[in-house]
Order: C-alpha cells, then structure tokens, then sequence
C-alpha cells in the first residue's frame, strides 16, 4: 500500500482539504478572541465564559465516539460537505444570539460538526498521503495558522466599526460558499476503497495510546494560550482591549511560520524528534511571557512560545497515526475525544483557578502541562521505537 504514492503530491484533493482546514481552524479560532467581547457584553466571569471553551469541546468529544459510524453510513464526501456547513450555520446562530445558554449552545455545535469535519479532513490526508502523512498534516496546518492568524485582527478590526465584532463570523460562511464552489466536483475517496474495513474494529496499541496522552497535554498547552492570551495581554500585561485582541495575531502568526519551518524539517527529521524540540522552544518562550514585567518582553515570549506549540498538534498527529496507519478513521477519531477532553478541562480549569487568585498565578498550570508533555513525548518515544 505505501508504494501506491511515491512522491508527495498536492493535487486537488489535497488543496480542497487544506482549504477545508483553514476554514475549521477560522472558525475555532475565533472564540478565544471574541470571548474578550462576549465576556463584556453579557458581563460573565472567567468560569461561565470558560463554559463556552467547554461546550466547544464537549462537541470534539462526542465526534470523536460517533464519527466512525456516521463516516460508514454517509461517506466521506456527505460527512465532509454536511459537518462544514453545519458548523457555518452554528457559528451564525453564535453571531445572532445575545443570551449565554444560546451562546453556549452555538459554541457545542460549532464544536461537533466542527470534529467531524476536521476528523474527516485528517483521515482523507493521512490514507491519501501515506508515508508523506508528516509533510501533508505539516502543511494543512500552515494554511490553519495562517486563516486563524486572521481572526484576532477581524475581529479587533470589525469590533471598531459599526459592524461589530460579530461580522468576523460570517467571513468563514462567505469563504465556504467559494470552497464548495470551487471544491464539489472533486472526487472524494471512502474508507473502503483506501483502507480495510475490518481495521475499524481492531484495537489500537499501546504506543497510539502514549501519543493520545501526549495529545491531550499538548493540547490542553495550546488552547490554555490561545484562549486566554488575550484576556492575559490586557489584564496582566497592560494592553488595551482591541491591541490585546490584535496582538493575539502575531502570535497565531509566529506559529503559522513555525509550522513552515516544521513542515520543511518533517522531510528529513522524524516528527517525533522534532516534537521533542518544539516542547523546548515553548519551554523557553513561555516563562518569558508569564513573567516579563516589559509589555514588549512578554509579547517575545508569547512569539517564541507560539513558534514551538504550534507544531504540536500536527507532530503528535503523525506520530500517533504512524502506529496504525490502516486505522486512520478510528485513529483521528480518538485523538479527537483527546483534543477535545483537553480543551474542556484545561481552560475552564485555568479560568477558575484564576477566579480564586489571579490570571497570572493561573498561568502556572502551563509550567506544569509543559513538564509533563516533555516527560511522556520522550516514554512514547522510547516505546515507540522498541515496538
């Protein structure tokens, strides 16, 4: 099977699932900037807008127990068009809704449909791609970084402007009316004619399982920084409301290059050795960022931080699927339940921790999660090469 594609080849399959990508990461991207506004308007606290990140993730959670069913019964291309779209529609509803049980809601279904989507994307990459997988995910996650990148500014541009900062949601239903245009006449290849339907029901290994923990950590790092970054900038930094949002920006921005870099080292360096140096980029930005009494100095270390944490995803992403790669549905769709047991646990425990005490004390829960990434990406990597 690995000698079906030799080289790696961006034909349009490949094109139309990193523009599918863009628009998911659009999408997901957005919340943590717009909960600086949300929390305003509504006047919550940090626990109740942390909710939203919960909701989001609640939704990742329940994709990744279904997905594989429902990829079975409609193919990919019906769960690839539907989830795209369904996830349009729920962050319009997220634009139109003033009340937070609404919001709350929207930003579930943003999450589910959003997994779906995402779980189908890496599933089509990494089957279409075989041993390229690395090189693939590594640029799907550039155009990621580099369509998220534009969300903070949208959104601190537009909240400027009698269009409000809701106006950024309906940027992505804009762009995917021009995807699908552009993408719905491109083939899209099912699980039974790339890879064996029986493999659906084997039990993954104890090495995928490593790389599943390291996910959940990684993760949990990533969204603790994204989500909350912005609202750190302005009350702990000094920045104002709309600068703390656009800053957010370069950071998005610091990790769209360093997942350029990434995606050029992946051909020669195996991802697990790249992770291991990512974590340590992000060790050495971080305490820089959390601690720097200079907005500028802080600003840095969130931009080396983010060079670093970006590449996890995608890195910890082709490991994992690199020990079952004929289980790619089954195996995206359980690193989902990872990401998205992380993104509900990690901010809106950061958020109440900083309820009880202060966002930058909060902010320690990173140096921890950080530790503890390091400690297993190594285990998993020992157990992964003696298999």
């Amino acid at each position: 099977m690995d000698n079906l594609r030799p080289s790696f080849l961006r034909d349009r399959l490949t094109w139309l699932t990193y523009a599918l990508a863009a628009f998911f990461s659009y999408l997901q991207a957005a919340i943590g900037p717009l909960m600086l506004f949300l929390r305003n308007e509504l006047q919550i606290s940090y626990t109740i807008a942390g909710l939203h990140f919960s909701a989001f993730a609640l939704g990742l959670i329940l994709a990744g127990f279904i997905s594989v069913r429902i990829t079975q019964s409609l193919g990919r291309k019906g769960v690839l068009w539907g989830s795209a779209a369904g996830m349009a529609i729920a962050a319009g509803l997220l634009a139109l809704s003033y009340q937070v049980s609404l919001t709350i809601a929207s930003t579930f279904l943003m999450g589910l449909l959003g997994a779906l989507l995402q779980i189908t994307i890496q599933a089509i990459i990494s089957d279409w791609h075989l041993t390229d997988r690395a090189i693939a995910f590594t640029e799907m996650n550039v155009a990621a970084s580099l369509s998220a990148s534009l969300v903070p500014l949208l959104i601190g541009s537009f909240s400027q402007t009698a269009l409000g900062w809701r106006s950024a949601l309906w940027v992505a239903a804009i762009a995917l009316i021009f995807i699908f245009w552009q993408g719905q006449r491109i083939a899209i290849p099912n699980l039974e004619t790339i890879a064996d339907k029986t493999s659906t029901n084997q039990k993954l290994p104890f090495s995928f399982w490593l790389y599943w923990t390291v996910m959940f950590f990684g993760v949990s790092i990533e969204y603790c920084l994204f989500y909350w970054g912005a609202d750190f900038l302005e009350s702990v930094v000094g920045l104002i409301r709309s600068d703390a949002a656009s800053t957010m920006s370069l950071y998005v921005l610091s990790g769209f290059i360093g997942r350029i870099v990434g995606s050029r080292l992946t051909r020669t360096i195996k991802s697990e050795s790249l992770l291991l140096s990512a974590i340590a980029i992000s060790a050495i930005g971080f305490p820089l960022f959390w601690l720097a009494s200079i907005p500028s100095l802080s600003i840095l270390g969130l931009l080396i931080a983010g060079f670093g944490v970006a590449n996890f995803y995608p890195l910890i992403l082709s490991a994992a699927i690199s020990t079952v790669p004929n289980q790619s549905d089954a195996a995206t769709a359980r690193l989902s339940i990872a990401t998205g047991t992380a993104v509900f646990t990690a901010p809106f425990l950061l958020g109440w921790i900083a309820d009880q005490i202060t966002l930058r004390r909060a902010f320690g829960l990173v140096i921890v999660l950080l530790i503890t990434i390091a400690f297993i990406s190594q285990f998993a990597n020992h157990s992964n090469r003696h298999r």
